[in-house]
């Protein structure tokens, strides 16, 4: 980050001065929402790593990676601070962290301000360390600090050091299931000092190594050195060659990497680099899944905006749901340098003529939309200079709207202009290259015929703050003594009735994502917000401005009797049409027929980027236009008119958000709207889920910029992405991948019994996620009681369509009596899988990795995979269109569940023929008819385990309704819902 430039050259007589009183500790007051301070001792821990406090109830918990800090700002800024009453404390003696995923706060004031002079300069010092570090050096760095943090978890006594019941203990945490003779026996090997009977922490990263010996690469070592303990320059060469597929390897570059990896200096000095330092440099970001080179900008950039995937995100400003959740400026900052590009600010009337941000009609708070418009011109350009587009939901007045045009004329400013902007044909949109550095704003245009003297005009009012149809919101007339904790007893009682009488509507399926699944997700979270911030629940407390809580309202059941609810009152031809007759999705996305006044200040500053409603799609063809989509009409328009809007996408802008009904912040899956061209397709980034790790894999590739180039057959011509065969005339591609072994699997984050849990029995699954045709999965054996290092050696073979937009999903599970439990994934783009051996390492776990080879080979002509999809896309369209209804599939007793669940799994016993480490497993393409179970979801059928055919989907992803994962299997693996069926 920028601010931290100055911190990196500190001297090194004040960084040990800093370091040294951290260490040390200092007592501070933490402040607390709705309850007075409370004083704790807050120190560094001796490796610098974590800043931790006492006492604390967390006990170990209670602590905070120095990695997870995102900034430190000084005096009196959070929002808690600005809750205190003035004057209480000296600004001066105040200061906020700001750390983890969600933007939590950390506020703390120290007795004098040179305390928290201290403090502040300390903590940046470090973060500018890490942001200044290479992957290399941050790899090396976490692996000490984890087998440092290891040691001292497992030294229970605290006296520095570890006995042999200490040490079994830790290798039942680990995962290990070694017999107590062999561990007792690499124990005394390690154990070398005269201090018998227990390991220092250097005899113990000896006993850790000695542990951590892997066969699978010794043997691969073996195999390119002739049978020697070490490679040399020439052989390294060669392995990179052959197998990592590398092009230019020179000696030069081969002695570089010995010099690296060696840890033995008598090794360094032959030039020859040991199974120690192989291991080091295969366990190296070098050899890592994700191809390096994708690390920086590397596609071309000069094309249209149209062309380009664009990282977006849903009311941005939002730290949970979008009830009662908290709006913090801050958030702008986290998504921007995530590599979000597309940001949204929902506008309104403020006190005092400043226009507010927060989300309408509900229970969010409140922040400055001039503080969200100086955190965005901060941070916008910090990571890359490829454009942000400001997505402006305006519901303010028209004298704010001049003030919300100042603020961003005065604090933007040349960010704005983009008048030298060269677009080279004017009927195309510009490209990210041209706007570099340059601002959009996304919002509604006053229409031409208004001629350029007029001052204001009306212009159609859709946005996705108000998305709920006029007919399914609350009523709620807030007075004067109206507290926060009697509206939000309110919006319980309300969602208690809404669950039960949604019961009736979601009877046929009670695993379908629909409107009770989000009802009733919200009022669990509900309940939990008031758990634990029990201070809203003051009866003094007034509550300011809420009387805008007058949307969300009673859901009423929509049947084929009732017509759909329109947004204003132009709906008398909508009510004329036949029952029987069905209206074309693109005209009944257009009835919204509410106007709002537009002042000219604001309208002159949308450029490319003008909001239009959805009626206008057939236009003139005028350059420019965004149409914005809820989830559920965007999923209308792609089952029944892909091509075209693909056709669409190929000139305009489109953007997809969340449905209003997700008040729990979920995110709907992505894939069916880039499949078909959409570029602006936002989820709520403040929810980790599956649907976000698909997002962060998706724009993780070139360089993480926010902009990914969409398939050229995307940009011109045009085919349907729900085909059999969507592109027959292009060469597809085969995806040999072998899963070999994994590496220090921990327990599943939700294990009932923790680290004292059973030692796991893992597997591995992996998913092709894309095209419809692409979607499948497979997965290896299940390996007993060894999660720190399994052996598969098992080969999956995927058919790929359109790789461009496929994702590789690799998941590992922990298998269980009744089903799995999620232990860790990682997902990357097809098009970033390098060939060889690489490992994958999962997301969000220190050491943990899977061992994989990769192979991708170019096939042509309809493969077998191809073949056994026939019945599905063309042999019953009756069957197809009755499975695309969730009402026609039966109700599941839990029983059938449980099976459905414990069928998910491979069997624990389950043979599979093993062959030799170099070997590839010859590929049998056998092909049956699709199997479908009685939910209507397509599984495998059983098939010989010597032979493993080419991929099948598993589901009717994109064919109709989006068919929901196993409901267990998809919380466990990320807190995320099933897509929604409409």
């Amino acid at each position: 980050m920028a601010d931290l430039e100055v911190y990196k050259n500190l001297s090194p007589e004040k960084v040990e001065r800093c370091m040294s009183v951290m260490q040390s500790g200092t007592q501070m007051i933490k402040l607390k929402r709705g309850a007075k301070g409370l004083v704790r001792l807050f120190y560094l821990d001796e490796h610098r790593t974590r800043l931790r406090w006492r006492p604390s109830r967390k006990s170990e918990k209670a602590k905070i990676l120095i990695d997870s800090i995102y900034k430190v700002t000084e005096g009196r800024q959070s929002e808690i601070f600005h809750r205190q009453a003035e004057g209480n404390f000296d600004p001066s003696c105040c200061f906020t962290i700001y750390h983890g995923n969600h933007m939590e706060s950390l506020d703390l004031i120290t007795s004098n301000p040179e305390e928290a002079r201290t403090w502040i300069t300390g903590l940046k010092y470090l973060m500018a360390g890490i942001s200044d570090e290479d992957s290399l050096a941050k790899r090396q760095r976490t692996h000490d600090q984890w087998l440092k943090h290891t040691f001292e978890e497992a030294d229970k006594n605290g006296d520095g050091l570890l006995n042999i019941e200490e040490t079994h203990q830790l290798m039942h945490k680990l995962n290990v299931n070694l017999p107590r003779r062999k561990v007792r026996q690499m124990f005394q090997e390690a154990d070398t000092d005269e201090n018998q009977g227990t390991l220092t922490f250097e005899e113990f990263c000896v006993f850790y190594k000695m542990m951590s010996l892997r066969r699978d690469l010794y043997l691969l070592l073996l195999s390119y050195s002739d049978k020697k303990d070490h490679l040399t320059a020439e052989e390294l060469a060669q392995f990179l060659k052959v197998e990592q597929k590398m092009n230019n390897v020179t000696t030069d570059y081969c002695l570089d990497i010995i010099r690296k990896f060696e840890v033995s200096e008598e090794n360094k000095a032959k030039n020859v680099l040991g199974i120690e330092g192989f291991t080091s440099f295969m366990r190296s970001p070098a050899c890592d899944v994700f191809n390096p080179l994708h690390h920086e900008v590397f596609q071309d950039m000069e094309q249209p905006l149209c062309n380009y995937y664009i990282a977006s995100s849903h009311n941005t400003y939002l730290t949970g749901d979008q009830l009662l959740s908290q709006s913090r400026a801050d958030m702008y900052a986290r998504v921007l340098q995530e590599g979000c590009r597309c940001v949204e600010v929902d506008c309104w009337d403020g006190p005092d003529g400043e226009p507010v941000v927060h989300h309408g009609y509900t229970l969010t708070s409140k922040i400055l939309f001039r503080d969200v418009v100086e955190t965005i011109n901060k941070h916008a350009f910090v990571k890359n200079e490829f454009p942000v587009i400001l997505s402006i939901e305006n519901h303010c007045s028209v004298q704010q709207q001049r003030k919300i045009a100042q603020y961003l004329k005065a604090i933007f400013r040349d960010k704005l202009d983009l008048s030298s902007v060269d677009t080279g044909d004017s009927k195309q949109l510009p490209s990210p290259q041209s706007l570099r550095g340059k601002i959009l704003v996304k919002g509604k245009k006053l229409p031409y015929h208004l001629g350029d003297d007029a001052e204001e005009g009306d212009v159609s009012d859709e946005d996705s703050a108000d998305e709920i149809e006029d007919e399914c919101k609350f009523r709620l007339h807030c007075n004067n003594g109206t507290t926060e904790h009697q509206v939000e007893s309110f919006i319980r009682k309300k969602l208690e009735s809404l669950l039960k009488e949604s019961q009736i509507r979601d009877k046929e399926d009670p695993d379908s994502f629909t409107v009770r699944a989000l009802l009733k997700a919200t009022h669990e979270g509900l309940n939990a917000h008031l758990t634990q911030h029990p201070d809203v629940k003051e009866s003094g407390k007034k509550s300011h401005g809420r009387s805008l809580m007058t949307n969300f309202g009673k859901y009423k059941q929509k049947t084929t009797k009732s017509r759909s609810k329109s947004y204003g009152t132009d709906d008398e031809e909508d009510a004329q049409q036949p029952p029987s007759k069905e209206p074309s999705p693109l005209s009944r996305l257009g009835r919204r027929r509410k106007t709002m006044k537009l002042c000219r200040e604001l309208s002159d500053l949308v450029v490319y980027t003008n909001s239009v409603a959805a009626q206008d799609i057939m236009d003139d063809g005028s350059t420019g236009n965004v149409l914005s989509f809820s989830e559920t009409r965007a999923h209308q328009v792609v089952q029944q008119k892909a091509e075209q809007f693909m056709v669409y996408n190929q000139k305009q802008l489109t953007r997809v958000y969340p449905s209003a009904y997700r008040i729990d912040s979920s995110n709907f899956n992505p894939l069916p709207y880039w499949s078909t061209g959409c570029q602006l397709v936002a989820l709520n980034y403040q929810s980790e889920g599956r649907m976000m790790q698909l997002n962060r894999a998706k724009f993780k590739t070139n360089g993480n910029c926010g902009y990914v180039l969409k398939p050229q057959q995307m940009c011109k011509g045009t085919f349907n992405p729900f085909s059999g065969d969507p592109l027959p005339a292009n060469p597809k591609k085969q995806l040999v991948l072998k899963v070999i072994s994994g590496q220090q699997l921990p327990k599943p984050p939700d294990s009932m019994f923790g680290d004292r849990g059973e030692i796991i029995d893992p597997f591995v699954e992996v998913e092709i996620i894309g095209l419809p045709v692409d979607c499948c999965k497979d997965q290896t054996r299940v390996v007993d009681d060894n999660g720190f290092n399994p052996m598969w050696e098992e080969t999956l073979t995927f058919t790929v369509h359109m790789p461009e937009i496929a994702l590789v999903r690799f998941l590992v599970w922990d298998h269980d009596p009744i089903g799995r439990d999620f232990v860790g994934q990682r997902t990357v783009t097809f098009s970033s899988l390098v060939p060889g051996y690489r490992h994958v390492y999962l997301e969000g776990l220190t050491e943990a990795s899977i061992f994989v080879h990769i192979t991708i080979n170019d096939i042509c002509g309809k493969s077998r995979q191809l073949q056994g999809l026939k019945g599905l896309f063309h042999k019953n369209p009756r069957l197809a269109a009755s499975d695309s209804n969730p009402h026609s599939m039966r109700k599941r007793s839990l029983g059938d569940r449980i099976l459905r669940r414990t069928a998910s799994a491979p069997a624990k016993g389950r043979k599979k023929s093993k062959t030799g480490f170099h070997e590839m497993v010859e590929i049998k393409e056998s092909v049956c008819e699709p199997a479908r179970e009685p939910d209507g979801v397509l599984r495998r059928t059983a098939r010989s385990l010597q032979a493993r055919p080419v991929s099948m989907p598993v589901g009717r992803t994109l064919l109709g309704a989006w068919p929901p994962a196993p409901a267990v299997a998809e919380a466990a693996e990320g807190k995320e819902s099933p897509p929604v069926q409409f």
